[in-house]
This record gives structure tokens, sequence and C-alpha cells, in this order.
């Protein structure tokens, strides 16, 4: 078992020494040699490099809610030599900015932390030949309220297109209504919560996506995202036949008509077309139309029907009519 280590140890050996290979050896090390040197060349050269410096907001009241999204880090371009600036990046040198609440929320509902303040901390944690070249944002806000709230229902912005012969039959979010916070002049102006934009397409069967609520300065919406579900129904053709109802006509006069009764088509979807009755749509004669407009018909309208039906029409609208007295 030795002969064999030892026989491989020595083919490994020659390998690696044999003429090709001590020219790619050589080879080799001067190549480490050369990235050695130009690391060194390169990270005691003076460059530009962002930074990435986390901040944070600290002692905040209790009942005071932020309603706005605060950027956590601040990107921050550094001028210095190459080795300082690989300290920074890869070094635990650079902690957290801590910004006081109560020291910069002297407006009644937002704070602001400026381009100065914010380079005066910044350079308590980096080398005296460091300097700032610039910082972004150039400025960090907040905004708070000292809890005003309201509930709101939710709308959904976008277009949900449902496939041939399907239309929307509902809409649902959970939960139905959210809490806003804001200062108390916004919050008056605020009826309504809008979703981000959802965009759908030829839909024939039920959905259901978690959408954000869409953004708004100074506004902060808990939850800040609700499950919507959306869903089509297949539309269908139903028919009900409603007696024909006479309006305004005067003391003592009927209003009678051929024929009494009166079809009326429809479209609505087919989980739906069950729930119908004939006593949900009206149908009215008008006697002041009949004697602005005298005729040997009278024409009818269609005056009431359900929310849920789409397309109603009346089969016939002018019929035969007679006027008798009581």
């Amino acid at each position: 078992m030795e002969q064999i280590g030892t026989r491989i140890f020595r083919a490994i050996k020659n390998f690696l020494f044999s003429i090709v290979n001590k020219e790619f050896l050589i080879f080799l090390f001067f190549l480490c040699v050369s990235a050695a040197f130009w690391v060194l060349t390169t990270l005691n050269e003076t460059i530009d490099r962002e930074i990435a410096v986390p901040i944070k907001l600290v002692n905040v009241p209790k009942g005071v809610v932020i309603t706005s999204e605060m950027n956590d880090t601040l990107k921050v371009t550094v001028r210095d030599r190459g080795y300082f600036l690989f300290a920074y990046k890869y070094g635990n040198i650079i902690h957290p900015i801590s910004i006081d609440f109560k020291n910069y929320s002297k407006d009644a509902n937002k704070g602001m932390v400026t381009s100065a303040d914010l380079q005066k901390q910044i350079y308590h944690q980096i080398y005296n030949s460091s300097r700032i070249v610039s910082i972004k944002p150039d400025r960090w806000e907040f905004y708070f309220t000292q809890g005003q709230k309201k509930s709101v229902p939710i709308s959904l912005r976008g277009k949900v297109v449902p496939g041939q012969s399907y239309y929307i039959a509902r809409v649902s979010f959970l939960p139905e209504r959210v809490d806003v916070y804001a200062r108390q002049s916004l919050l008056d102006s605020i009826n309504m919560a809008y979703t981000d934009v959802l965009d759908v397409k030829e839909l024939t069967d039920t959905i259901v996506r978690t959408v954000s609520l869409q953004k708004k300065k100074g506004v902060k919406y808990v939850p800040s995202e609700v499950v919507v579900t959306i869903y089509p129904d297949i539309l269908t053709e139903g028919s009900v036949e409603i007696p024909v109802t006479a309006v305004n006509m005067p003391v003592g006069r009927v209003l009678r008509t051929f024929p009494a009764r009166v079809k009326v088509t429809f479209v609505v979807g087919a989980s739906n077309v069950r729930s119908i009755k004939p006593d949900q749509f009206k149908i009215q004669a008008d006697y002041q139309d009949i004697e602005a407009n005298p005729s040997e018909k009278c024409a009818l309208r269609l005056v009431q029907q359900p929310r849920i039906v789409k397309n109603a029409r009346l089969e016939v609208d002018h019929v035969d009519y007679l006027i008798e007295e009581q």
C-alpha cells in the first residue's frame, strides 16, 4: 500500500516539475505578483465609491404613528483611497445613524433632517481623510400623526375584462375596510382607499390576488395590502311577463292595455337567473303621454328592473289600449 502511495506522489511530482509545467508555474507566479501589484496600486488611488449607510428613527413617543415610508438606507458617495473605501464596504465600520424624533419633529406633522445634519453624523464614523461627495436622498423626511385615523372602504384600480359571454358578478375585499392615518386636514379629504393598478384580461374563472394600496405622501393605511377576489359569471338570457301599470290617470278613468302583460327579456349571470322575480320589474303607461300624443297605441316604459340584470328590454313597446269611464 505504501509503495502505491509513493508511486502516486512521484508521478504527481514529476508532472508538476516537468519542463512544460515549470513554465506554467512560473507564468502563474508572475501573474499572481502582477495581480497583487495592481490591487495595491488601485487601493492606493483616490477614487469615489458609493457606500450604504443604515438610518433609523428612534425615541418615537407612544401614540405617534409614522405615516410615511422612510428610506432605511442612505446612498453616500465617499472620496478616499481605495483601501479605506474597501474597509467601509466590507469592514464593520459603518453603523446605523440614529435620528432622534424629538430633535426633528418641530412641525406638527412633519420632520426633516437636512443634508448638513446627515453629513455631520456620517463624518463621525469615517476616517479623517474621507470626504463626502453626495448623499441620496439629500434630505431625510418623515410624516407622522398623533393617532388621528378613520376607516374607509376600498376601491379597485385597473381594468378587469371578462371573457366572451362572461361578466364581472362581484368584487370582494378582505378586509372590506382599512384604517387610514394622516393629519386631520388630509384625513378629511380621504373617503376611499385605492389599490395599485390590477389589469386582468379574458377572465372566466374566480381569481384571488393580494394587492397593495396606493401610496400617498403623509398617509398610512393599516393594513397596507388587501386580498381582492373577483368573481366572473357566465351570461344567460331570461324573461318574465310583467303587468302594465297606468300612471297619472284622472279620477274616474281606467286604462286597459291589450295585452295586459308584456314580456321583458334580459341578460343575467347564470347563478342569479333563479333569483329574478316579476315583481322586481315595473312597466308603465302614462296617461299624460296619451293625451299629449293621441294615437291608436300607447307607449310603454320599463321604469324598474333589478340591478343585476343587463340589457333588459320590452318585447313590445307600444300596445293597443282602451280608456274606460268608471
